[in-house]
């Protein structure tokens, strides 16, 4: 759990030198900022699309996904812990729960959170998160200056996710092959797009409803590799 724990603290880290700087910043140059991040979601969001091998497995998972999500209702539960800890905090950041959102989106998406996960959980060194939580704490000082104090909480869900993660390698290796791993990442990917057209506030998508579909993802992959 040690990429992890450093992982967390650097996101926090991060975010707090992100919220000092947002709160000296003009509200043309965060929004400006806010736009370039949302550029920059896309970018990422396609790179990671692009990796499918499957494109079945993709939409399969997308709609799955997508009919669980609602139907559990994730965004609006997600949404109320958020709202809780703006309370909490006595924010009044209009961005709170984007800024939240928007950031445990981009860390815990990626491919090198699923293979830095799975590297320290079969008992590794863990040099993926160890990468990972630098890039991680520059991403967090550029979305807490744009977005606010919101990002800073998105530690508590990244902490649980990838050390969950990393908990579960162990018992899970035999199954997670490349072919897994890159089917995962890419509908990761897809959701990062959604995430990438609400920033930038082309269309506001529920992206967190879309979660299961990573499940999905790993199932049909298994299964069709």
């Amino acid at each position: 759990m040690l990429g992890t724990i450093v992982n967390t603290g650097t996101v926090v880290g991060g975010a707090l030198i992100g919220v000092l700087i947002h709160s000296r910043m003009p509200e043309r140059i965060t929004k400006t900022t806010f736009q370039g991040i949302g550029l920059f979601t896309l970018y990422i969001g396609f790179t990671m699309a692009m990796k499918t091998q499957n494109v079945l497995v993709m939409v399969f998972s997308i709609v799955l996904g997508a009919i669980s999500g609602e139907l559990l209702n994730l965004e609006a539960r997600m949404e109320k812990v958020s709202e809780w800890g703006k309370r909490k905090v006595g924010s009044k950041n209009d961005k709170f729960t984007e800024g939240f959102v928007t950031a445990f989106m981009l860390f815990c998406m990626g491919s090198m959170t699923i293979l830095g996960s799975i590297e320290e959980g079969l008992g590794g060194e863990p040099t993926l998160l160890l990468a990972k939580s630098f890039l991680d704490g520059f991403g967090a000082v550029a979305l807490a200056s744009s977005l606010g104090i919101g990002v800073l909480f998105s530690a508590v869900p990244l902490f649980f996710y990838q050390g969950g993660l990393t908990l579960l390698a162990g018992l899970v290796q035999g199954y997670l092959t490349e072919p897994i791993i890159n089917e995962v990442s890419a509908v990761g990917g897809l959701m990062l797009i959604g995430l990438g057209i609400t920033i930038l506030e082309i269309k506001k998508l529920k992206i967190l409803n879309l979660l299961p579909a990573l499940v999905f993802a790993g199932i049909f992959a298994y299964f069709m590799n």
